[in-house]
């Protein structure tokens, strides 16, 4: 990290870093405030969740990231802000959803560009697959909704097709959805496009109470 990273992680860890537990956290308590919150899975480096916090403050989220420089560079980018509404958890994020979050205790799930793992062998560690959809839809609350982004068409058609085979998710567009204003284009994501790259975006709601 960072001199400036590591820094924020000394200052600011304390104040935004939720230390990883076995329990379901008290939302409100851990945000001061009760308001619907929506989870980041990977969030990277940490300036669209920054952004997109910013641009959205009537909810909470909550990030998770398990590499440091991230979570550091986030902390720096809350602390830059003033954010208030944007909490973080530095652990694998599985564990976090089946131990820290309650039952319906989320309004929306971002999972932008995760892992594509390109070769075929390695298609099974890709994050987006049935039973983790199945358990990540014990965690939505009847209405939320769940938007994935990718930048690799294989990727995406298997989304789709698993996101399509969920039975308490539907989904709000024909297929792939036209970007949310509220995701904002990466300098990554804009390279790409300008050399005709293609980005595709999956917006599913949930329709049931989770079992």
């Amino acid at each position: 990290m960072g001199t400036g990273q590591q820094r924020a992680m000394e200052e600011l860890g304390p104040l935004y870093l939720l230390p990883f537990q076995t329990a379901p956290i008290d939302l409100p308590r851990a945000f001061g405030r009760d308001a619907p919150t929506v989870l980041e899975i990977g969030f990277g480096m940490g300036t669209a969740t920054a952004q997109i916090a910013q641009a959205r403050p009537e909810l909470n989220f909550l990030g998770v990231e398990v590499h440091a420089p991230g979570v550091g560079a986030l902390l720096k980018q809350i602390g830059e802000t003033g954010l208030t509404n944007l909490r973080i958890v530095q652990h694998d994020a599985v564990e976090v959803l089946e131990q820290m979050l309650a039952p319906a205790s989320l309004a929306g799930v971002h999972i932008f560009f995760p892992d594509p793992w390109h070769k075929k062998k390695h298609n099974k560690r890709r994050l987006i697959q049935a039973d983790f959809v199945a358990r990540l839809m014990t965690r939505l609350a009847p209405g939320g909704y769940l938007h994935c982004a990718t930048d690799w068409q294989p990727y995406a058609e298997q989304m789709l097709e698993v996101l399509s085979a969920e039975p308490g998710l539907v989904n709000t567009a024909d297929g792939y959805a036209p970007k949310p204003d509220y995701r904002p284009l990466t300098k990554f994501e804009q390279r790409g496009l300008r050399l005709g790259h293609g980005v595709w975006d999956l917006v599913f709601r949930r329709t049931s109470a989770p079992d």
